[in-house]
């Protein structure tokens, strides 16, 4: 989830000038769900309305659709959504081409994704007004955009190197 009003992150100012960063404080945002290719370095990322069982399943849906042939593995973490009844049958059909690994709780450092979670909000949020959530979208998937163009540097930025 990004939100619109968090903004404020570190920064350096000049002693007694401290940088003022409004924000509208609207508490809107995006919720977006993605993955990261650990051999290619892409992103897929889409933004969601809300992040549920069936959000998580058209999320899945339009995974094997992105990568059609091979077996795909996503590691997740124990949201009670990727572990829902509704997408079980789902995952039954597909076991062949499709298999979610689970991390231990409270473990999101082990999760490549989260550090791409962390690098857009670093490049695109921090210590930036914008004045509509369309704004912060717009930024947003210019991020996905430009990193996707050289996605050796999210290799080399987010994967572990054997």
């Amino acid at each position: 989830m990004i939100r619109d009003y968090q903004a404020i992150q570190k920064t350096w100012f000049v002693k007694g000038k401290q940088r003022i960063i409004p924000t509208f404080g609207k508490h809107q945002g995006l919720k977006l769900i993605g993955t990261l290719n650990y051999e290619t370095g892409e992103v897929f990322c889409i933004e969601e309305e809300c992040y549920d069982a069936e959000t998580f399943l058209r999320f899945l849906q339009l995974v094997l659709e992105r990568y059609p042939t091979g077996k795909i593995v996503m590691i997740l973490d124990n949201a009670r959504i990727h572990h829902a009844k509704l997408i079980q049958p789902f995952l039954k059909e597909h076991e062949d081409r499709l298999e979610l690994v689970f991390l231990p709780p409270y473990s999101p450092q082990l999760n490549l994704i989260e550090g791409l979670w962390k690098w857009l909000k670093s490049d695109v949020i921090y210590n930036v007004f914008y004045s509509s959530v369309q704004e912060i979208r717009k930024n947003v998937q210019a991020f996905i955009q430009r990193i996707n163009q050289k996605p050796e540097q999210t290799i080399d930025r987010l994967c572990v190197q054997l």
